[in-house]
């Protein structure tokens, strides 16, 4: 039946670092669709804070403690959250930072940090979730966090854009090999968002916020909601023959050249 392409009803979904933001927002679209939603960080105060944010829109979720670029610390806590919650059918490496330094101010350990966290980390927990979903026999979604600097260059973010095209390639990569195991490895790239990390830049009358609406073909910076459906998509049954894709919720940019300047 088509209805229940969508249905995420008992499946666990593990989303890394959704405290807020865009990762709270697709965790948010996956408990609308029935999915038990865990979540992870570093940073007990910043669990606490989000779980009572989750609670305050309805939501019950689980809070584990760990560092996705600790491999040890990762199988620690995906034992504790089978064992507590459940085995994860639904995997979304949403953890990351960003640090725009130009290449040749960046310290190499700066360098290797946004590495670490951004490619690394989503390595790590892809390796030991599939681990377990192939044992299963059950199947399975893993889904990247990827950007339009998968694809493209831009001043200060050599690291994270270095990072993000690694994880592309790495989305591609792990559908090959687990593909065969009914697990499928997909990539959501994600435009300009308006979230509070971006608040700064979207103030009217400030240059990136013109630049970014003039680039856009929607002519608007996305809302964290505008997430949801994608995740929600590469989640469910609706996508279970898409494969090593990344798809790119941008408004359009990355299919547009941009407005020519005296339009």
């Amino acid at each position: 039946m088509t209805n229940n392409l969508f249905d995420l009803t008992g499946k666990v979904a593990l989303v890394t670092g959704a405290t807020h933001g865009l990762g709270m927002s697709m965790a948010l679209g996956l408990a609308n669709h029935g999915a038990k939603i865990v979540v992870n960080d570093i940073n007990a105060e910043k669990l606490a804070s989000a779980k009572a944010e989750y609670e305050r829109q309805g939501l019950k979720i689980s809070t584990f403690l760990f560092d996705v670029t600790n491999e040890k610390q990762v199988i620690e806590g995906l034992a504790a959250i089978e064992k507590e919650v459940g085995a994860v059918d639904i995997l979304i490496n949403n953890a990351g930072i960003i640090k725009r330094v130009p290449a040749m101010e960046m310290d190499v350990e700066e360098f290797r940090q946004v590495i670490d966290i951004d490619l690394v980390g989503p390595f790590i927990l892809s390796k030991h979730v599939a681990k377990s979903m192939v044992s299963r026999k059950t199947g399975g979604k893993i889904i990247n966090m990827c950007s339009m600097m998968s694809e493209l260059g831009r001043e200060t973010v050599s690291a994270y854009a270095s990072a993000k095209g690694g994880l592309k390639m790495l989305t591609k990569n792990l559908a090959t090999e687990l593909a065969k195991f009914n697990i499928q490895v997909n990539g959501i790239g994600p435009g300009y968002f308006a979230t509070s990390q971006t608040a700064p830049l979207r103030e009217k009358g400030h240059p990136f916020n013109d630049f970014i609406i003039s680039r856009t073909p929607a002519a608007r910076w996305g809302n964290p909601d505008d997430l949801q459906g994608a995740a929600i998509f590469l989640a469910s049954a609706a996508s279970d023959f898409v494969n090593g894709q990344i798809l790119y919720v941008d408004g359009g940019i990355l299919a547009s050249l941009g407005k020519a300047s005296n339009e």
